[in-house]
């Protein structure tokens, strides 16, 4: 008996998480995606396929096989191909743990960590967009993610990563990361799974809200506990707007956190409120992306991104008749910040990856993403434009701390590993950055030649070593591999297909003319 094209039984699976597919033997994907799986593929790199078996995979989508199926069969590259075929599913496959339609929630982990990040989310699921209109079942589930998080949102809009909703019956995973943390406002562990503070998790949860409802106009997530998140997210922007001291040289705190006392994760600075900001319009964040301290609290990629969405958020909220105040809101912030950026990071057409209103600027780039390198991807500015160029050009470089190359893999890193271990990520973020052919098969060989035969994206490779590389299970990595796969099909598909006919994942296999 099928139901939108997939098994009750798979559905089923879905819906229960873990506990049933654990129950009926299948590898833990950790384990499984450390060594080679299945058939190689035909090209020169032999890659495996790596997808688990289709009883163990958690989600299954015949919209998503029907992709997979279209785009492989017109690639010309075989590596290339079983690439898109191992990492376009992943997300599916293997991290979807609760997913319950009637109760509205669903709980989805970053791979080898078992905790939902509303960042790594709000990626992991973005490539699945042009499918939303179509599959049913899919839509249903980012519904159900979407409604989760808001509840996390509403109740703490400081933190980024969650344990699985009490209704999965999924016992919350100690994270030995936050022992000795001390966050104020103070957490629920059963709930919170870490609270660092990233304004890029929240940008996330607006981008997954926004797309979801671009791309099935359904107004229903909406509801009362999306509106409460959507108001703690305001709140979180004006307190972050401001700066650190008041008349008398107090430090205005919302919220702290310490690390310290037997933490494995060091402590913020100044008593876990973070380094002096001046007011500038940008939004201030503790932690980076890639869950790392901030050197300077004015986040430049993080705020272009929440720019973007405020704005995204804004049109939804017009669009469905929802608050005039908010939007209205949402556009004057989008607008403040914007303008910001462009009078205060931006030297000599460089754009500093992060400020602190006093005149301190730190030019690099992190390989996580909102980072410089991916601005025209956040959709803050073109890939033209004369000040990306120039920034794009040193990010590159040497001119970047954390750029480094090797002979057979370079890019960009970031502290959160070491200054030699640069991400796949980093390349994934140069390809949406350009329209030069040579320069988007360079970074997609770049990936394609380094997950260790492995045939999927990792966190990131030792640029000494092919074989050293960290992360085998990256859903998130993954993801973005793939939505960059995409991308290529319809804005340069020579580079990638056997012909020249683009192909656009919404409309299935019917080909763009």
């Amino acid at each position: 008996m099928l139901k939108h094209g997939i098994s009750v039984k798979s559905t089923m699976l879905a819906a229960l998480g873990a506990t049933m597919v654990v129950a009926q033997g299948c590898p833990d994907y950790t384990t499984f995606s450390e060594m080679p799986q299945g058939n190689s593929s035909a090209g020169t790199l032999k890659l495996p396929y790596m997808r688990p078996a289709p009883i163990c995979r958690t989600f299954n989508s015949s919209a998503v096989e029907k992709v997979i199926q279209d785009i492989t069969s017109r690639m010309k590259d075989p590596d290339i191909a079983r690439l898109f075929e191992n990492t376009f599913p992943n997300t599916l496959d293997t991290t979807i743990k609760y997913f319950n339609a009637t109760e509205n929630l669903a709980f989805i982990i970053t791979g080898d960590i078992t905790a939902q990040w509303l960042r790594d989310t709000a990626n992991q699921l973005a490539v699945y967009r042009p499918l939303l209109a179509s599959d049913n079942n899919l839509a249903t589930l980012v519904k159900a993610v979407i409604n989760n998080e808001a509840r996390y949102v509403a109740q703490y809009p400081y933190c980024g990563a969650f344990q699985p909703p009490p209704e999965s019956g999924l016992s919350p995973t100690h994270n030995d990361w936050a022992d000795g943390v001390a966050v104020n406002p103070p957490v629920d562990p059963n709930i919170v799974f870490e609270c660092k503070y990233e304004i890029d998790s929240l940008c996330g949860f607006i981008k997954l809200s926004r797309g979801y409802y671009e791309a099935t106009g359904d107004a229903s997530i909406l509801n009362d506990n999306w509106k409460s998140a959507i108001d703690q997210i305001f709140r979180v922007i004006s307190e972050q707007s401001q700066g650190s001291f008041d008349q008398n040289f107090n430090f205005v705190s919302y919220y702290s956190w310490t690390g310290g006392n037997g933490a494995l994760s060091p402590a913020v600075n100044n008593n876990g409120n973070g380094e002096p900001k001046a007011y500038t319009g940008l939004v201030g964040t503790h932690h980076r992306p890639s869950d790392d301290l901030s050197v300077f609290a004015f986040l430049t990629p993080a705020n272009a991104m929440l720019s973007v969405e405020l704005t995204h958020l804004a049109d939804m909220l017009d669009k469905t008749g929802q608050s005039k105040n908010v939007s209205a809101m949402a556009r004057r912030y989008s607008a403040t910040i914007e303008k910001a950026i462009w009078d205060t990071t931006v030297v000599d057409d460089i754009f500093a990856y992060e400020i602190n209103g006093y005149g301190g600027r730190y030019v690099m780039d992190d390989a996580n993403v909102p980072s410089l390198l991916s601005l025209p991807y956040l959709g803050f500015l073109e890939k033209d434009h004369p000040a990306y160029l120039a920034t794009r050009k040193l990010l590159l470089s040497r001119g970047n701390p954390y750029y480094s190359a090797g002979k057979t893999f370079g890019g960009i890193g970031g502290p959160h590993i070491d200054a030699w271990n640069p991400w796949p990520m980093s390349q994934i973020s140069a390809i949406f950055g350009t329209d030069d052919d040579d320069e988007i098969l360079q970074s997609l060989y770049t990936i394609a030649n380094n997950t260790n035969g492995l045939g999927l994206i990792h966190e990131s490779q030792n640029i000494y070593s092919s074989y050293s590389y960290t992360r085998p299970w990256f859903a998130w990595a993954n993801s973005y591999f793939a939505e960059m796969i995409l991308d290529l099909a319809q804005r340069k598909p020579h580079l990638i297909f056997k012909t020249n006919t683009p192909y656009n994942a919404s409309n299935a296999s019917v080909p763009v003319v």
